[in-house]
């Protein structure tokens, strides 16, 4: 199922898909869009206060209500009046990636994606091992759960200027850490995201500085929603078995 307009518009993330991705906290089924239906910013999944210390509500008053509601703002302008005006999110995405023409519309657009998926792969109280069919993937292609940290942080620490890492499950089949610049996201290059650390400096800068390394290491010992990259995992497994 793919985020449709309507369901972004509805503000709180209550049922997002993307592409072979589920957002567990999402609904109902999708609706056809329509030229007069607009993106809309969809609420956080929490409450902004709700994952502090470790990432301020501070940071979500700037973040979420300025940054992300800005690339919402944009996209809106640019499709409109456009054969992409009626197109679901993901949609967009794909069809501007690698289009020097469509670089404005892919940029808005595929961070209006990336962050909402960045606010799902966090909730308080998260952090740690995950545990099930998950883990026990994580363990067959990285070789440890601490190979797979190791891995995280370092992709998460050297991508250059801003960008996002992920672990995302590749065409092959198996699950890989990337790293991705500006606004690039997995699924222009088929891969389905599980989870994903935001490393664009305003992700993290009020609460953590100049201190990347510790910020990464913070959101996968207290914030990683194992439960949310789990559910992506079985949903991108059945279609692959499907």
């Amino acid at each position: 199922m793919e985020l449709t307009r309507r369901h972004f518009v509805t503000g709180a993330l209550a049922g997002f898909a993307v592409t072979a991705v589920r957002l567990p906290a999402l609904a109902a089924s999708p609706l056809t869009p329509t030229t007069k239906e607009a993106f809309t910013l969809p609420e956080l999944p929490y409450a902004a206060n709700a994952l502090e210390p470790h990432m301020s509500a501070n940071t979500f008053s700037f973040h979420h209500g300025k940054h992300h509601a800005a690339y919402v703002t944009n996209l809106n302008k640019l499709i409109e009046g456009t054969d992409l005006a009626t197109k679901s999110l993901e949609e967009i995405i794909l069809a501007s990636a690698g289009d020097a023409a469509k670089a404005g519309i892919f940029n808005n657009s595929a961070q209006v994606w990336n962050h909402t998926f960045f606010w799902n792969s966090m909730k308080p109280s998260g952090g740690g091992k995950p545990s099930g069919e998950l883990a026990a993937k994580i363990e067959k292609d990285f070789g440890s759960y601490d190979k797979f940290v190791e891995e995280f942080k370092n992709a998460g620490a050297t991508q250059f200027g801003s960008g996002w890492a992920w672990l995302v499950l590749d065409k092959d089949g198996t699950l890989k850490v990337v790293k991705t610049a500006n606004a690039e996201t997995p699924m222009t290059k088929g891969q389905i995201a599980l989870l994903t650390i935001d490393v664009w400096e305003h992700a993290y800068y009020l609460d953590y500085q100049n201190r990347r390394p510790d910020f990464i290491a913070t959101f996968l010992d207290k914030l990683a929603n194992w439960d949310f990259a789990a559910a992506n995992f079985k949903d991108a497994s059945q279609k692959k078995a499907a």
